[in-house]
């Protein structure tokens, strides 16, 4: 059977990991929504930011398929979508040197929001380059010693949610890093989905993530909590920030939340595929409703 041939844009858009995309816009759009709900508003600096994300992800993912196939995690065995390093699409070089290029933009559009709201803003966008290189590469990666899932909380979470709303505002509240907890927990959760299937390889690899080290049970039910408690958040703003009664908007994903638990609990391996797109797509239904809750 002939090897099917992808296009130079195909086989980027598809290094890019499209379907995790959502991770890099949820942090954003709930910022600025926080922000607009405070008359503080800053659409340029919002859409640079939003950029800056994109890039932060697709560097990350494009460093993870590195890294991955370097590591021996990536092998012919993958029960997930493609890689291309391990497809033989692109070499490893023709990898680290697109790697440079994306960081690189990152940080170039980032010194516009360094510009108008300050130092603070260099330091995170900084630690958000290193910490998606260190993600699987480095000495320590975060991602070989059961700590991707805290990466991911913490930068694509706090630091997404809260940074938005400090480049618009130039202030840091409380509030923001409420929003952030739901933001991080469901994107958080496309990491849960994505180690659980990949299980049984990464521990063959070395790839030492919480799925492994942990077991199958403890992921089923580190996702059941990441998403349930999520919907703890809409009430606390409704009670004690003044937020009106439409911040209750992602409670309408309750049925979704309920079909996905079901399926972490009745799928495995390839099946899980559809899982991890169906998570990603909750993340950022869920952040949506989230945003348009603050703004109501």
């Amino acid at each position: 059977m002939t090897k099917r041939k992808y296009s130079t844009f195909e086989i980027w858009f598809l290094a890019s990991r499209p379907k995790t995309l959502f991770a890099a816009f949820v942090p954003v759009i709930v910022g600025a929504s926080l922000a607009f709900a405070e008359g503080k508003l800053n659409l340029t600096a919002s859409i640079v930011a939003l950029l800056c994300s994109i890039l932060f992800q697709v560097g990350a993912n494009f460093t993870n398929d590195l890294y991955d196939f370097l590591k021996g995690a990536d092998t012919e065995k993958r029960i997930g979508p493609i890689r291309v390093l391990n497809a033989g699409l692109v070499s490893p070089r023709q990898m680290k040197i697109v790697i440079i290029y994306n960081f690189g933009l990152a940080f170039l559009l980032g010194l516009y929001l360094v510009y108008i709201a300050g130092n603070f803003i260099l330091i995170i966008g900084l630690l958000s380059i290193i910490a998606s290189l260190a993600y699987t590469a480095g000495p320590y990666p975060l991602a070989y010693h059961g700590l991707g899932e805290l990466f991911v909380f913490l930068f694509f979470g706090f630091v997404g949610t809260v940074g938005t709303f400090f480049v618009n505002t130039k202030e840091i509240s409380t509030i923001a890093f409420i929003a952030a907890i739901p933001v991080g927990a469901l994107i958080t959760n496309i990491l849960v989905v994505n180690n659980y299937r990949d299980r049984d390889q990464d521990k063959a690899a070395g790839k030492n993530t919480l799925a492994v080290t942990f077991g199958q049970s403890f992921s089923r039910y580190e996702y059941v909590i990441l998403l349930f408690s999520s919907f703890f958040v809409p009430f606390l703003m409704y009670a004690n920030y003044n937020f009106s009664f439409w911040i209750f908007l992602p409670y309408l994903t309750l049925p979704l939340a309920y079909k996905l638990m079901l399926s972490i609990f009745k799928q495995s391996g390839i099946q899980l595929n559809s899982a991890l797109e169906l998570t990603a797509k909750f993340s950022a239904l869920f952040g949506f409703l989230l945003s348009l809750g603050c703004i109501l």
